[in-house]
């Protein structure tokens, strides 16, 4: 474990200087480098390239899922480190080997990385970043038995009654097209169908914040908005702010059925229109399908 840890440290490093080179065949020379430098004779140089190949690789993939799983905190103003401890850590994640390195263990060696080499609350955003994505793709995995050193203490329970709470808005589109209802939803870098969404700004209500986002995610133009659908209230960790309570609202919206013109969306992939009846063959989020449910049943 302790030539792991070092041969991650080893990638970060790299990584770090990678960012300021627009060389892609550079990354190998700098962990060269870095290894001579800091790791003469190390017995994991494989772990290293792989590592760092699979970053370098599926980098836009990746980039992507962090901005979904941190949407109100910009690629590039994520630092430098954290960033590529998060490249690393959705690497490990997503598309390594889990029999070598099970996915709780690539979480907790993120976090080390980041409390050792990242900011006040590194450790914490990287967490954050990281569970969200555990939890989203249903915690590959899980069952897979992983030695901890030590036992983690118990985390204090959260009051979010004093958190700061963040409005966010969005709806599912309903549209009539020669007799058939039809609704709109997006695909995300998760694989999953969902709803358009985003931050509510300052000055707007929740019914005008959810409009603009769904007529800016999809395109098109809101004819009208009905009722509230309900709204999904949870706690997301923040790279500054620390743990923020976030409350999405939901809305059941209409418009005229047209093409969907899905702008360049961190996260999101695709849009498209599903009749009602096909909608129960897709993969879509838990806490997300019932509202879809109960908006076709006020369609209907």
């Amino acid at each position: 474990m302790a030539n792991r840890h070092l041969s991650r440290s080893i990638v970060l490093q790299a990584l770090f200087e990678w960012d300021f080179s627009s060389n892609p065949e550079e990354l190998k020379t700098i962990i060269d480098r870095d290894m001579a430098e800091f790791a003469p004779g190390h017995t994991d140089a494989a772990f290293v390239y792989e590592l760092a190949e699979i970053v370098q690789r599926k980098q836009a993939i990746i980039d992507d899922i962090i901005t979904k799983a941190a949407p109100e905190w910009p690629l590039d103003k994520i630092s430098n480190v954290d960033r590529n401890i998060l490249r690393m850590g959705l690497a490990e994640l997503l598309f390594g080997d889990r029999e070598q390195v099970p996915p709780k263990v690539a979480i907790n060696e993120s976090i080390e990385l980041a409390k050792n080499f990242g900011g006040e609350n590194s450790g914490k955003f990287v967490n954050g970043v990281l569970g969200a994505v555990y939890k989203e793709i249903g915690e590959p995995g899980k069952d897979q038995a992983t030695k901890m050193k030590t036992p983690k203490a118990p985390e204090e329970p959260i009051d979010i009654s004093k958190l700061v709470i963040e409005a966010k808005a969005g709806g599912i589109v309903h549209a009539r097209h020669e007799g058939t209802d039809y609704v709109a939803l997006v695909h995300d870098v998760f694989g999953y169908w969902t709803l358009p969404k985003g931050g509510v700004e300052e000055g707007e209500t929740n019914e005008e914040g959810g409009q603009r986002e769904i007529e800016e995610k999809l395109g098109i133009k809101v004819e009208s908005l009905g009722p509230e659908i309900g709204a999904i209230d949870y706690v997301a960790s923040h790279p500054e702010k620390g743990k923020i309570r976030k409350i999405v609202t939901f809305y059941l919206a209409e418009a005229k059925y047209q093409a969907l013109d899905l702008h360049s969306h961190g996260g999101l992939d695709k849009a498209a229109w599903f009749q009602l009846h096909e909608v129960v063959d897709l993969t879509i989020y838990d806490d997300i399908l019932p509202l879809i449910a109960k908006a076709i049943g006020l369609i209907k």
